[in-house]
């Protein structure tokens, strides 16, 4: 069991792979990845190998604790990033070593299914109203779109307006088939969120993602004074102690840690408790690859407060690959009724074409998020 080797793939559409094989030949998968920081979350996995080649695959907490504790300096989507994806692949190994699913090892299944949302209308949303008709058709009962384009500090109620035509639009045509959740993304400030908030009420949306930035953690108690739709934020913090605080203040319904950027999937199965403890519910975050996606869900299918999981196949970023490309048996990720059945494969309960990697690893990747701006110039958040 002890790891042998670490090797990483950047690979489209954006993403980044990381294979970590052991003295025996287990193999184990994981995926550190930033969105648009690919190559420097590679480098501290780099800087990270000398603490992980050697040892045991099975010590996972031990390595986690040298990987975070170790280099003095701590946290941010940098390192943790690098850090969950090693432990992803360390945990992979280990439920193949046990020939369990991972789920398993952190006290089994309390689900045989989780349901899933999909996402429709692009970073500027239209369409949307087709697009939801098209899901709905296909079998899914829940999305989630932008709400809006660039928003300023204080901006029009035309733009609110326009935010509020797609909705009616979505439920002109599918009424309450499908459940509606509408990113913020971190675009809107409290001014205006304060204002969208109360408009979209009627609507009766399933939640409200990032209504303002994260760091800005006062502002959502103040903002679920509002409205009573759920608010849910948590994709840009990381490990337990980026959420103490705002579970601690009680503005957050719903917690969205990505299993690729938090800390890996222990950390969240952590995470996952003290949001139990304040009777918050969990949805990580994963618009990303197959190998997050499978770590999402091995938390999912042992985490009581889990209720859906997001996940990116068709998602407008997956351009040239998608989601089920990298899979030698697609068909795990089968979605049924807008749910995914529990995985029963050891490990993280998928198995990666090592081919199709290597062969995209040689095409690559450079993806940046677009950086927007407002009319009279000055930076907008994207």
């Amino acid at each position: 069991m002890k790891v042998k080797s670490m090797e990483l793939f950047k690979v489209p559409p954006r993403w980044l792979f990381l294979k970590i094989t052991t003295e025996s030949g287990l193999v184990g998968w994981g995926e550190p990845v930033i969105e648009g920081r690919a190559d420097t979350v590679a480098a501290a996995v780099e800087e990270m190998k000398e603490y992980v080649i050697g040892r045991n695959a099975g010590d996972i907490e031990d390595i986690w604790q040298v990987l975070y504790r170790g280099g003095f300096y701590r946290g941010g989507p940098i390192l943790t990033s690098a850090i969950s994806g090693i432990e992803q692949a360390l945990w992979d190994i280990k439920g193949k070593a046990l020939n369990v699913p991972v789920y398993e090892m952190l006290g089994g299944a309390v689900r045989h299914k989780i349901r899933v949302y999909c996402w429709i209308g692009g970073d500027r949303p239209n369409n949307v109203a087709e697009a939801a008709k098209e899901k709905l058709e296909q079998g899914y009962s829940a999305i989630k779109m932008n709400a809006t384009a660039e928003l300023g500090w204080i901006d029009s109620f035309k733009k609110v307006d326009e935010v509020i035509a797609r909705v009616q639009a979505i439920r002109d045509t599918v009424g309450y088939e499908l459940d509606i959740a509408l990113d913020f993304h971190g675009r809107v400030h409290k001014g205006m969120a304060k204002v969208l908030m109360k408009e979209l009420e009627p609507y009766k949306l399933m939640f409200i993602e990032e209504p303002v930035l994260c760091e800005n953690e006062e502002a959502f108690v103040e903002l679920k004074r509002y409205s009573s739709i759920p608010i849910a934020t948590g994709e840009r913090n990381y490990t337990r102690w980026g959420f103490k605080r705002m579970l601690q203040e009680g503005g957050v319904d719903i917690i969205q840690p990505d299993l690729s950027h938090a800390g890996g999937i222990l950390e969240v199965r952590k995470i996952a408790a003290m949001a139990e403890a304040y009777d918050v519910a969990l949805a990580p975050h994963c618009p990303l690859g197959p190998i997050a996606l499978a770590a999402c869900l091995q938390v999912d299918f042992c985490t009581p407060n889990a209720f859906i999981q997001e996940q990116s196949l068709g998602i407008h970023y997956n351009k040239g690959s998608d989601l089920l490309d990298y899979l030698v048996d697609p068909t795990v990720f089968e979605y049924k009724d807008g749910y995914v059945s529990k995985l029963t494969k050891p490990g993280l309960g998928i198995e990666i074409n090592e081919e199709k990697v290597r062969e995209m690893a040689k095409v690559g990747h450079n993806w940046k998020n677009p950086v927007w701006r407002m009319e009279d110039g000055v930076v907008a958040e994207w």
